[in-house]
């Protein structure tokens, strides 16, 4: 059991409950029609066991705290929604491998421990720019994420069925036991680089560069593996930790218990929630809720943010500027950062607020071609991860971490990269039902020029 770190237990918040989320405007929430119908099963999915452990909560509390003050780096990344088809042995091994492999490149180039932080096993609601969808004259409710309705479209499937948030808990409990055996088993092999998919690097420009990081990274592990007398495997576990947008607020209601031996409550369905742009209304249902938890919280940061409007944000969410609690996490677009980005960041460190900041260089790049497909450029999301380091650099602050939609398959739904994906290429395999995510080859040159880039900057990436 990983012991509680610079964690200062103050209080349990005033006028808050598990339920108090329900006396304000709530956004983003599907429309049951059978009230007795969702009771049943929010009555039942509050009777099954727990998906985290409040100490596994608490410790990552810690480690998002050490991410702040530059001892670790965070790596977020997974889907965009996750469905319950994709709850599959090879896609989630695949997801999982490629995350470890980008945790192990940064670790290696940054001389940092990195905090690995999975957008899965729980990721099953999207928030949606309409309530409904119109197709050749009919309307019907929009696609909400597997734990609502289903996306084809016809009414039976549009239906918001609360039969789906037993099953959500189901296919993330399912996630969850698979990953954490993966983990405890030494998956991946990530001593050795020759299991590494690195056919992309010989179309980069940086091959050279790319192929000495990777040996380096065996060579180091082999060392250790001859210092100690075993693999690196069996005397190294990997910490990993999930999370999700909190959003379908039903469903982590249900989710959120006391434990015996800590003070406060917990939500019990993920490690690490957060607050997307369209819930962050300081006086709305998704702020209220989060405010209670002693789950560490993640906020969601655009261009429409402002600095007042931030710092109240964080008087709500981190009333007590508790180590490890918040996390804001910056989507400004590679067009925007320089010019949105310095003022909020002035504003926090001007309050003395203690923040991991992160960022999230897919959702602000998001655009759509050709017939209306949704895609992102490689260039423009490592563009704004490049500014976002050198932004932090000029404020004295530090990059924490960034958050990133990918997948472990070699899909096609962002361009760009080593291969130079075009426009062209996004039909050979779009898969996403959501958002363009990088593939396994995007996401692993992703960590190598973010290592490169820090390098450029260097580690004290602000002194704050």
């Amino acid at each position: 059991m990983k012991r509680e770190r610079n964690i200062v237990p103050v209080r349990d918040p005033e006028n808050w409950s598990a339920t108090s989320w329900r006396q304000k405007p709530a956004v983003q929430q599907p429309k049951y029609d059978d009230a007795a119908e969702l009771s049943v099963a929010l009555n039942r999915l509050g009777q099954l066991p727990p998906l985290v452990t409040s100490w596994e909560i608490l410790a990552l509390r810690g480690l998002l705290a050490d991410a702040a003050e530059g001892r670790r780096f965070l790596l977020q990344g997974g889907d965009c929604a996750e469905s319950f088809d994709d709850c599959s042995s090879p896609l989630i091994s695949n997801r999982l491998k490629v995350i470890l492999q980008m945790s192990l490149v940064l670790t290696h180039g940054l001389k940092l421990p990195i905090v690995r932080v999975g957008r899965f096993a729980g990721q099953y609601a999207k928030p949606r720019s309409a309530d409904t969808e119109v197709r050749n004259g009919v309307t019907l409710p929009c696609y909400r994420g597997d734990i609502v309705n289903a996306p084809a479209f016809d009414a039976a499937s549009r239906r918001a069925d609360p039969g789906r948030l037993i099953r959500a808990h189901a296919h993330s409990a399912m996630t969850m036991n698979f990953v954490r055996a993966l983990i405890d088993g030494g998956f991946a092999d990530l001593h050795h680089p020759e299991y590494w998919d690195l056919a992309w690097v010989e179309h980069s420009p940086l091959q050279s560069e790319y192929r000495q990081m990777v040996e380096s990274i065996g060579n180091s592990l082999r060392f250790m593996e001859t210092l100690v007398g075993s693999s690196v495997a069996e005397f190294q576990r990997v910490d990993f930790h999930t999370s999700h947008e909190a959003l379908l607020l039903h469903y982590e209601e249900a989710m959120t218990r006391q434990v015996p031996r800590h003070w406060g409550w917990f939500n019990l369905s993920t490690h690490f929630p957060w607050i997307g742009m369209r819930t962050a209304d300081i006086d709305g249902a998704h702020v209220e809720y989060c405010r209670g938890i002693r789950n560490p919280i993640g906020v969601k940061v655009g261009v429409s943010t402002q600095p007042d409007q931030l710092l109240r944000l964080i008087d709500v969410l981190d009333a007590d500027n508790e180590p490890g609690r918040l996390t804001l996490i910056h989507r400004m677009g590679a067009k925007h950062v320089a010019k949105s980005l310095p003022p909020l960041l002035k504003a926090v460190k001007s309050a003395g607020r203690k923040v991991l900041w992160c960022c999230d260089p897919m959702h602000g790049n998001t655009e759509s071609v050709g017939n209306g497909v949704k895609t992102r450029r490689f260039e423009n999301i490592r563009d704004e991860l490049d500014q976002a380091f050198d932004i932090h650099a000029a404020a004295g602050t530090r990059l924490g971490g960034v958050h990133l939609e990918l997948t472990g398959e070699n899909v096609t739904e962002c361009m760009g990269g080593a291969r130079d994906l075009t426009e062209t290429d996004l039909s050979r395999a779009y898969k996403s039902s959501v958002d363009p995510r990088l593939n396994y080859e995007q996401s692993l040159e992703l960590a190598m020029l973010i290592v490169r880039k820090r390098g450029d900057v260097g580690c004290a990436t602000g002194n704050a």
